[in-house]
């Protein structure tokens, strides 16, 4: 995959070694400017907006995000109770599968169950009316597959043949449709508005016999609505017909959106040698710290360089490609190959872009490797914060 952000914004200005490393730092003015386009989006269109806690769960700035959105999505128990704890505003979890001892928790939790299935809603109806005889308040809903691939890796497209996530839509009927409040249907990754149109004009023909029948429509996320050529009026008069459309409240989940650009992942280059190139080894480690670099793959942008295709197309002259990986005894555990200066000297330091979201919630601790710091900085008046340091006792806690 390419990635799509990579704007240093305000970084570029800002001293690495304020920090140590590794640590992400993540600009709490970026972030707002963020979610002050979300919001924007959300009042024009008359859609909730619910940031998603599978990107972004910084708990710390969740004062921040509840200022401008109107609540966040969870992914299953953990972060219903994450959310329940710091942030305001409604609460919408779907998970693939509940666990029954678990589901009356977020039951409690939640404004909105979502399920991945309509048999799963009726395995777990006793739990549903148990709850709500409890006087618990929450709506059900389904998450629909809508059998449109969109996706430029399989692995994360939603509607790749034989997909784990969502209801096939063409199986749906009458009697799925009255076990719900409403339904929700995620089907893009990192993407602009044309997916999202192609995905409705596909949905549309299923549930149009069921409009005014149920009472929300959950588009889900992968919007890339804060990148700066998203085509946000296109999207805000399609949010509004949507509703026109079907009688429902419309919500959308934006997750890397939020947090756009609005962070970075600042290392060290610890050794270098050569293998028919510079190799670096560094403290940041794509296995345990940005693992959607193996995983996707992609190839994360890097503060302060000058594109390599500028260099193949003789822009300037620069260094040599240095190639970078981690510390980790994992072969691939390489990020990619720099053209910056003093990438092969031991003790300069570096920055990764765009690392606020997904990158902080996916790492660990594998081969012991310790964990980045989080500071959150603002470059509006150059606060600075570490808001957690992890030591050895957390990769220690973590075992037996």
């Amino acid at each position: 995959m390419e990635t799509r952000a990579g704007d240093p914004g305000a970084f570029a200005h800002f001293d690495l070694t304020r920090v140590d490393s590794p640590a992400f730092v993540v600009d709490a003015a970026k972030l707002r400017d963020n979610l002050r386009v979300l919001q924007d989006i959300g009042e024009r269109s008359g859609a909730k907006v619910l940031a998603a806690l599978k990107a972004f769960s910084m708990w710390s700035t969740a004062p921040i995000v509840g200022e401008y959105l109107d609540g966040v999505c969870t992914s299953g128990l953990w972060e219903a109770r994450l959310a329940g704890e710091f942030y305001d505003g409604e609460i919408a979890t779907y998970s693939a599968a509940y666990k029954p001892d678990e589901l009356d928790e977020v039951l409690r939790l939640s404004d909105h169950v979502i399920f991945n299935s309509p048999q799963q809603i009726v395995r777990c109806s006793a739990i549903i009316e148990a709850a709500r005889a409890r006087g618990e308040s929450f709506d059900i809903g389904l998450r629909l597959n809508p059998m449109q691939p969109e996706g430029e890796v399989a692995k994360y497209d939603p509607s790749a043949p034989h997909s784990r996530l969502g209801f096939p839509i063409d199986q749906l009927t009458e009697e799925h449709v009255e076990l719900v409040d409403g339904f929700h249907v995620h089907n893009l990754c990192e993407q602009d508005f044309e997916p999202l149109r192609r995905t409705w004009d596909k949905v549309f023909d299923f549930l149009e016999p069921c409009f005014g029948q149920f009472e929300w429509i959950n588009l889900g996320g992968g919007h890339h609505i804060t990148r700066a050529d998203y085509q946000r009026e296109e999207l805000v008069e399609f949010l509004r017909d949507v509703a026109e459309d079907t009688g429902a409240q419309v919500y959308i989940e934006p997750g890397e959106a939020v947090a756009l650009d609005a962070g970075i992942l600042a290392g060290t280059v610890l050794d270098s040698h050569w293998n028919g190139m510079p190799v670096s080894i560094t403290d940041i480690s794509a296995t345990c710290h940005m693992p959607d670099v193996i995983e996707a793959p992609y190839r994360p942008a890097m503060l302060g360089e000058l594109p390599i295709d500028e260099y193949e197309h003789g822009v300037g002259e620069g260094p040599e490609p240095v190639r970078l990986g981690g510390p980790s005894c994992l072969a691939g555990d390489v990020i990619g190959d720099y053209r910056l200066p003093g990438l092969e000297t031991p003790g300069t330091r570096f920055a990764f872009l765009d690392q606020a979201h997904y990158s902080m919630v996916k790492t660990t601790t594998f081969n012991g490797v310790p964990l980045p710091s989080i500071w959150l900085w603002d470059s509006e008046t150059d606060a600075l914060e570490c808001v957690r340091n992890f030591t050895w006792e957390t990769f220690r806690d973590r075992l037996s």
